[in-house]
Parts: structure tokens; C-alpha cells; sequence
């Protein structure tokens, strides 16, 4: 079942599709806030890592390690990439492990809500999430002196944040379609994430050419540049190559998901 909408008697399309497409995306965030413990550390951890950052590097100024950049500039670009990371790609993959596991997918198929409605709400829901995280760890980042995106740089910022979070919500399905259980999920999830979270400058620039070159084609590093450059610039305009990637890897995991994507629980 697609989502476009059903037509009515007199002619005109029905809106039932868009209903249930909102109500999914309803279900979804209160699902989320409802588990507390969830919320708490989605919002909470990365707001204690620039807390910590902060107190660690915030005397530290403009330097060439840094890409010309103070120290809290760069990582409060680095910190909103990986929390974008955790909504979109480590608990996505996980929680459709888990319902899958628990049934809960194979009983949402058996209801009128298509799969393209249910995985677009997902992807709304997390780009709200994402939203958030981001305009929080700036608001942290304002805390300790780091200036907010130049106003030439929101839309890129907007951009990026979308894009990025729709890569990884797709990567986190293939993910999760490669996965047989859910007690395996997190560690399948970090696997994947952990190694790349490091080569793409998260937590310390890499000024290995080599090892930049071969971070640049994987999709973490785009992210962060993308990010990067949105916080700390002055200058209009898109980074084309950075979204080039982000889009080859989305599109890389929607194939796979397409391919692969299992509603109901694997036979052990």
C-alpha cells in the first residue's frame, strides 16, 4: 500500500494518507517521551560531553590544529554531528530490532498503515529529535562564548541537519536488517559506528591525508564538515561534495533496506 491518497466518490483525493502518516509521527514521539530514561541521555549525554569540553578546551583559541578554528567551535560541531548520530542510526537500529524481535513490526504490517508511512514517520520523528539535540549543544556552546551560526549559514545548517539525519535513518535500517536479534543490536550498532566516529575527527581532528581521504568517502566525516563549516563560516552556499556523499551512502542504505528489511521476527 503507497502513500497516495485514496480518491473519493465525488473526484477529490482523500486525505487518509497524510492522517495516518501524522498519527505515526504523534505515535512516535510519544513513544519516545514517554520513556524518560530514553529521552534523558539522547538530550543529557552530549550537553555532559560539551559540559566536559568545555571545561577542558575553552581557553584554548584559534589554532591550525583546529583548522583555524577555536577548540569549542570545533566541537560543538563535532558533538551535534554524533548526537544526530545516536537518534538517527544507534537507536533507530536498535529500537527496529527490538519490535521486530518483540512482533511489534509484523502487527504494524497488518494494519492500513503502509511501510512507506511508517519509515517516513520514523524519519520525521528523528529529524525533530535531531532538531533539537542540535539547537540545544549550540545553546551550551553559546554558554561557554562559542558565537551561533552566522545568519547566512542557518539554511545550510537546516540543510545539513536534514540530510544528514535522512542518510543515517536509512543506514540504520539496513543495519538493522543485517541484525538477528536484538540482543545483538548494540553491539552490531557500535561495531559499525565506533571506528568511524574516531577516523572522522570527532573527538580530536585526524591530519593524516591518507587516513582523511579514506574518512571522507564514508559518511561520518561529510557530516562533520558539513556541520562544521554551517557553525563556523560566514559564506553562503552549500557543501556539495559533503552532501554528494551523504546521499550516495542514503541512497546505499535504502537499497539495502529494501533488499533485506524483514518485518517479522528471523527463525533462530
Amino acid at each position: 500500500m503507497s502513500l497516495t491518497a485514496p480518491r473519493t466518490a465525488a473526484g477529490r483525493p482523500s486525505n487518509r494518507g497524510l492522517r495516518l502518516l501524522c498519527h505515526q509521527i504523534r505515535y512516535e514521539q510519544l513513544s519516545f517521551w514517554r520513556n524518560p530514561q530514553s529521552a534523558f541521555f539522547t538530550f543529557v549525554f552530549p550537553v555532559v560531553v560539551m559540559t566536559i569540553f568545555g571545561g577542558l578546551f575553552g581557553d584554548i583559541g584559534k589554532s591550525e590544529f583546529y583548522y583555524g578554528r577555536s577548540a569549542l567551535q570545533y566541537y560543538v560541531s563535532t558533538i551535534a554531528a554524533v548526537s544526530v548520530l545516536g537518534s538517527c542510526y544507534s537507536q533507530l537500529a536498535i529500537v527496529l530490532a527490538t519490535r521486530r524481535q518483540s512482533g511489534i513490526l509484523k502487527r504494524v504490517r497488518a494494519t492500513p498503515l503502509s511501510a512507506s508511512a511508517y519509515f517516513v514517520g520514523l524519519l520525521a520523528h528523528c529529524i525533530l529529535v535531531s532538531v533539537a539535540d542540535v539547537l540545544l549543544i549550540a545553546a551550551v556552546g553559546r554558554l561557554y562564548g562559542v558565537p551561533l551560526p552566522a545568519a547566512s549559514q542557518w539554511p545550510a545548517l537546516a540543510v545539513s541537519v536534514v540530510l544528514g539525519a535522512a542518510a543515517f535513518c536509512t543506514l540504520a535500517v539496513a543495519v538493522a536488517s543485517l541484525i538477528r536479534n536484538a540482543e545483538a543490536a548494540p553491539s552490531v550498532v557500535q561495531l559499525v559506528l565506533f571506528p568511524l566516529v574516531f577516523i572522522s575527527g570527532t573527538y580530536m581532528p585526524i591530519h593524516s591525508a591518507a587516513l582523511n581521504d579514506i574518512a571522507g568517502a564514508l559518511p561520518v566525516k561529510p557530516f562533520n564538515d558539513a556541520l562544521l563549516r554551517a557553525f563556523t563560516t560566514h559564506h553562503a552556499g552549500l557543501p556539495w561534495q559533503d552532501y554528494g556523499v551523504l546521499l550516495l551512502w542514503g541512497a546505499a542504505g535504502a537499497a539495502v533496506a529494501v533488499r533485506r528489511f524483514r518485518w517479522a521476527p528471523r527463525a533462530e
